[in-house]
Order: structure tokens, then C-alpha cells, then sequence
């Protein structure tokens, strides 16, 4: 309020910069409120034992195993002020899950840890994500889980859950196999019925998307009532000549919508979606233009505003990047008679310019948050998108208005002809030689550098909007230049991998499996971890790994025997172990304890020697997600001078991040 006070006073000249500092305290502001407001507990320690709590969702694991996330939890000897709000629990073996309704009240035995740390450091920060999901643990169960009671009573977001998953059940019974499952997952936002090997390649060809209800879907759901009523209200003249039929229509496609949004669980794709529709049919009854710059904008800001945590999001920056240069593009080809051509090479046109130019805007954006490219993403996406508009989504409202009559049937098999012909693309596509190909992680840099070279040469008018293309020259180059760490740790100090010219080698061949994925992913090479682990660059004695990086010795332990057997560091200036270590040491020592405290580690050599280790930590600072780790937030760095004098070395330069 004082600096817009200030403004009033001040020359005009200034108030440009005033409004901007007026919108970052403002954005500060806003975040800060919002990790406020999601404060829940989080486990602090490794718990076993029993577990109860309701039913709020179900979906799959990145290893096909089925999820169920319980709230109202219970835990054995844990206060209710130190229990988690959510936690999220992985079925082993062969359970089924399909005999429970949501809002059931569940109990098993089952193992709980608090949400891990990044991989590496600054990898994706899983603890960040689930402190926003209000999810206090994560784990598994080997054990049956039971039915403890049945609620008298559901409120309304279990009401809706429960018509999710009735919906969703009804649609894979009544169109069995990965076409019903997918049916179900546009329909009710419900993928737990998706096998890997389905998913696996529609990423491989870049229609992943058609699967997550995102922009897409809203759009062809509203954009499909919108066309029907407003064209079905023309040919009653009375109503068309009498009311604006065009405001009708927006209210109605307005309203579906919403209910969309709530059967679909109303995650934050969907949420961010339906906003953006909702802001161009709020457009479109103030008679305003729909398809705007601004309305993008506007858009934008309400989802920051709602969840300013979702701008470091995949799907915020992809369906925004999407979005923004369709928007400027079809601005930009307003300027061209296209009124001589016919109508359907119109049609044509529109079809594969949508499929380059969203493809062309997130490409980045997918490399930087999957490390893999398509080739052959443009021509999967031009033989399933139009089906996706023409056909499917129609025939699911079809299905969706019949279903009282009980002739949804008609609907659903539409709908089945449309999907299988996508998989079937999917299949071909993902299939081929060279369909896929991957890349290591970009440098923090490169995403925002990326972003503000685009918004400039999209938003800047004049010879000065080039330089924005400036910008994304630079960031290409910095993502060439990006180099991937020498050596990783991860945070239980049982995996180590050791980059070399033949890849990344890994300590072992099984154990550790995600974080394993996670490094060789951010390689850009996703090998088999066995395969990883075969390849040579380790010194290996029995539960002792070595290994020089130009000087510097680093040793990795397994076991408390192989720990208790060191005399000293045995020569090593770093020790890496997975137990607690108690013994005064003449060497770095990254026990178990520390590392809990330290997160991951990521070890480099400097062109001069120096030897810089940096912790997850560190880069991600002193957080409320992360405070359970405690204070240990460090980056050192050992001159080369102090090689072989560790000891000596770490008392001057173990630095706490302020």
C-alpha cells in the first residue's frame, strides 16, 4: 500500500518500476501464504507398523503398483497433532483394490518414510511437491488391506470421488482392455486401470498428452456444447432472434466445464485448464475477443495466484508455452487472405500448423523436465488430434447424455473405434527406429533464460522483439555447454555413480532402482541400471568401492563390518557410508546421519584441481518441506593444494549457507 501511495506521488516515469516491485512483493506475498496454508505434519522417521485412514484417491506407481491415498490417518503411538494430514501407500503383490469405495475407512500394516529429497542436487525435489499435496508419507504394505468401516455418510468432494471411480468402473467393464482404461482416464481423470507399456509409448510419440486431462480436453469438451447449443439454438427462430444465443452457449459450455473440472478429481492440469477456458467464455460474454494475449495473461495469473507453486511445473509451462504461441500465431496469420483456398485445405492447414506450433513451443520444455525428444511427435499428433476432436470427445458426451437412457453404449463405441485407432498410432510410431531420443539435464539457467527470450519476441513489438531470439540462442548454447556431475550420491549412501566417457557407472546393479532411473535419465542415456553397473570405472573389494578423481580419493562402505574394518579413511579424503558412523575420522566423512541432513550429494574437480561438494541441501535452502533434515546445509570446497590433508583442509572451508 505505501509504495502504491508512493506512486501517486513520484514521476510518472518511475511508476513502471514501482508496479513491478509492487508485483514481486506481491507474488513473494502470495507464496508464502500459500506454503502457510498447506502446513501439515510430516513423518520425521522410518515407521512400521498399523496404519488406518479414508479413502481420497487411486492411481499407479511408476512401477505399475497400485497407490491408495488415506487421510484422516492413524498411527500407532503418534499423537494426532504429530500425524500426517495425508499418506500415500503402494500395494506389493497381487491385491485388488477394486472392492473398496472412496470414503471407506482402511487399515493395514505397513512401512512409512517421510517424502525423499531431490535424486541429486538440483534435481526434482519430491519433498517440495508433496508439502504442497499436504502428503506427510509415503510407503508400501506386503500386507492385505482390510475394510474397517463403511462411512454413514460422505461430504461432497466424496461424493464426487465416488462418482469418479463408478464412471470409471462402469467404462472399463463396459470397454475392457487399454482403449476402455483410456476411455476412462479423459472421461474421469482415472489411469490407474493404464498399463506401463501404454504409457511408455504414448510418450514415445508424444501423444501423452491426449491422456492427462489438460487444455485439450476442455477445450474440445466446451468448445464441441458450445458449437451444439449455440447451432441447435439458431434453428429455433424465436430463441434466435429474441436472445443473444452465443451467451447462452458460453454459459452452458461454462458449466460443463466446471463439472468436468470436479469429475475429474480436479487436479492441477485440470484446474489450470478450466480456468483458461473459463476466462475466454467469460470473454465471450462481455462481448470481448477470446483468443488473446491477454486473456492467456489472465489466465496465468489466476493460477498463480490460486497455486504459485505450479510455475516451476512441467504442465503449467508447457500448456502456457502451447497456448501462447498458438494465440500469436493464428494473431499473426490474421493479416493473410486465406478466403481464396477452400474450405477444407483451410481446415487442413489449421490441423497441422496447431500440431508444429504447440509442438515446436514445449519441445523445450519436455527435453529440460523428461530428457527426451520425439522425432516423430508432429505425425502421431496430425493422425490422432483431429480423431480426438471429431470423435471422441463428441461420442463421450454422446455416451455421457444417453447414459440415464441406458444407451451409453453407442457412445462408448465410438468412443472405442476413435481410441484404438490412437493407440494403434501410438504403437507404430513409438516402435520405429529412432523414435526417441534423449538428453541430458539443462543448467538451472536455461528454462528462465529460455522463457524470457520467447515472451520477448512474442510480446515486443518492432526490429527490438529479435533480440529475443537472442536470448534462446543463449540458451541452447548453455544447455550444450551443461555438464552432468563427476560423481553422485545418493542419500542413503548405498549408490554411487561415477561419470565417465563410457556413460555413468553405477555401484551396484540393483537397490536404490528410482534414484538409479533418476541419474541416468538426467544422462541422457536410461539404460538398464545391471547395465550401468557392468560397465568398468569402480575399484571394487568386496563391500569397498573406490574411486580417483584426478587425485582426490573417494571410498564407499556398505555394512557395519566393512565400516568397523577401516583403519581410518584408508587413504580416502572422502568416506561415503550407508551406517552410522561414530568414529573421529582423519577424512570428510558423509555417514548415514549427515547425509539425512544433507540430502544428496553432487562431486566435482574445477579446471584448477579444486574439489567442490555440493549437497541437495544446499541448493535448495532452508525450506519448511526440508526442515525435518535439520540445519546441515553446506557446500565445500578443498583447494587443491590441500589434497591428501582433508583434515586440516575441512576446518577452513565447510561453508554454511547463510
Amino acid at each position: 500500500m505505501t509504495l502504491l501511495i508512493l506512486a501517486r506521488l513520484v514521476s510518472t516515469a518511475f511508476l513502471p518500476l514501482l508496479l513491478a516491485l509492487v508485483l514481486i512483493l506481491t507474488g513473494a506475498g502470495l507464496a508464502k501464504w500459500r506454503v502457510t496454508t498447506v502446513t501439515e505434519p510430516v513423518l520425521n522417521f522410518r515407521y512400521y507398523g498399523p496404519i488406518e485412514g479414508r479413502l481420497v484417491h487411486i492411481d499407479r506407481s511408476s512401477s505399475d503398483a497400485v497407490r491408495l491415498t488415506l487421510d484422516h490417518v492413524v498411527l500407532a503411538r503418534m499423537a494426532p497433532a504429530r500425524t500426517p494430514a495425508k499418506v500415500r501407500v503402494s500395494l506389493q503383490g497381487d491385491q485388488s483394490f477394486t472392492s473398496f469405495n472412496p470414503g471407506d475407512v482402511l487399515i493395514l500394516t505397513g512401512h512409512l518414510s517421510p517424502p525423499a529429497g531431490p535424486a541429486e542436487p538440483r534435481g526434482f525435489d519430491f519433498q517440495r511437491h508433496a508439502w504442497f499435496m499436504q502428503l506427510g508419507a509415503v510407503g508400501y504394505t506386503r500386507t492385505p488391506v482390510l475394510r474397517l468401516a463403511v462411512p454413514q455418510s460422505r461430504g461432497f468432494a466424496t461424493q464426487v470421488f465416488a462418482l469418479r471411480m463408478a464412471i470409471s468402473q462402469a467404462v472399463q467393464t463396459a470397454m475392457p482392455g487399454e482403449a476402455g482404461a483410456f476411455a476412462a482416464a479423459i472421461m474421469t481423470g482415472d489411469r490407474s486401470g493404464m498399463g506401463q507399456q501404454t504409457l511408455a509409448e504414448l510418450r514415445a510419440s508424444n501423444l501423452a498428452h491426449l491422456l492427462a486431462i489438460s487444455g485439450l480436453h476442455m477445450g474440445l469438451l466446451t468448445g464441441f456444447v458450445f458449437a451444439v447449443i449455440r447451432y441447435g439454438l439458431a434453428l429455433v427462430p424465436r430463441v434466435a432472434l429474441r436472445w443473444s444465443t452465443k451467451k447462452i452457449a458460453a454459459i452452458c459450455a461454462l458449466i460443463v466445464g466446471a463439472f468436468y473440472l470436479l469429475l475429474s478429481g480436479g487436479n492441477v492440469a485440470t484446474e489450470r485448464a478450466f480456468i483458461m477456458v473459463a476466462v475466454m467464455l467469460v470473454a465471450v460474454l462481455l462481448d470481448r475477443r477470446a483468443l488473446t494475449l491477454r486473456a492467456v495473461a489472465i489466465a496465468a495469473t489466476i493460477v498463480l495466484v490460486w497455486q504459485p507453486e505450479a510455475m516451476t511445473g512441467s504442465g503449467f509451462q508447457m500448456s502456457f508455452a502451447a497456448t501462447t504461441a498458438l494465440v500469436a500465431a493464428f494473431a499473426g496469420l490474421r493479416r493473410f487472405d486465406l478466403s481464396r483456398y477452400p474450405k477444407w485445405s483451410r481446415a487442413v492447414l489449421s490441423v497441422v500448423l496447431s500440431s508444429f506450433i504447440a509442438g515446436l513451443a514445449t519441445a523445450p520444455f519436455a527435453a529440460a523436465h523428461f530428457n527426451q525428444i520425439a522425432h516423430y511427435g508432429l505425425i502421431a499428433n496430425l493422425l490422432s488430434v483431429p480423431l480426438m476432436g471429431v470423435l471422441v470427445m463428441p461420442a463421450a458426451v454422446l455416451a455421457v447424455c444417453l447414459a440415464p437412457f441406458g444407451l451409453w453404449g453407442i457412445g462408448l463405441w465410438a468412443m472405442e473405434m476413435g481410441l484404438r485407432w490412437i493407440l494403434f498410432v501410438a504403437n507404430v510410431v513409438a516402435t520405429r527406429d529412432g523414435a526417441l531420443s534423449h538428453i541430458w539435464a539443462p543448467d538451472p539457467l536455461v528454462l528462465p533464460v529460455l522463457t524470457l527470450g520467447l515472451l520477448w519476441a512474442l510480446l515486443i513489438k518492432g526490429p527490438v522483439r529479435f533480440a529475443g531470439l537472442v536470448a534462446v540462442l543463449c540458451a541452447a548454447v548453455l544447455w550444450a555447454q551443461t555438464t552432468r556431475p563427476a560423481l553422485l550420491i545418493a542419500d542413503n549412501g548405498s549408490l554411487v555413480g561415477l561419470q565417465t566417457d563410457a556413460g555413468r557407472v553405477l555401484s551396484k546393479p540393483r537397490g536404490s532402482g528410482f534414484v538409479a532411473g533418476v541419474w541416468l535419465e538426467n544422462d541422457g542415456a536410461p539404460i538398464a541400471q545391471e547395465d550401468a553397473a557392468a560397465k568398468q570405472g569402480f575399484q571394487v573389494e568386496g563391500r569397498r568401492i573406490s574411486v580417483d578423481l584426478d587425485g582426490w580419493q573417494v571410498l564407499q562402505v556398505s555394512g557395519k563390518t566393512a565400516l568397523a574394518d577401516l583403519n581410518g579413511c584408508d587413504g580416502a579424503d572422502i568416506l561415503v557410508s550407508n551406517q552410522v558412523d561414530a568414529t573421529d575420522r582423519p577424512c570428510i566423512i558423509y555417514d548415514l546421519a549427515r547425509l539425512r541432513q544433507t540430502g544428496s550429494l553432487a562431486i566435482d574437480v574445477a579446471p584448477n584441481g579444486d574439489l567442490w561438494i555440493e549437497t541437495a541441501r544446499w541448493v535448495a535452502g532452508a525450506r519448511p518441506w526440508n526442515a525435518r533434515q535439520g540445519g546441515r546445509s553446506e557446500l565445500i570446497v578443498l583447494p587443491v593444494q590441500t589434497q591428501k590433508r582433508v583434515a586440516e583442509a575441512t576446518q577452513f572451508f565447510d561453508l554454511e549457507q547463510p
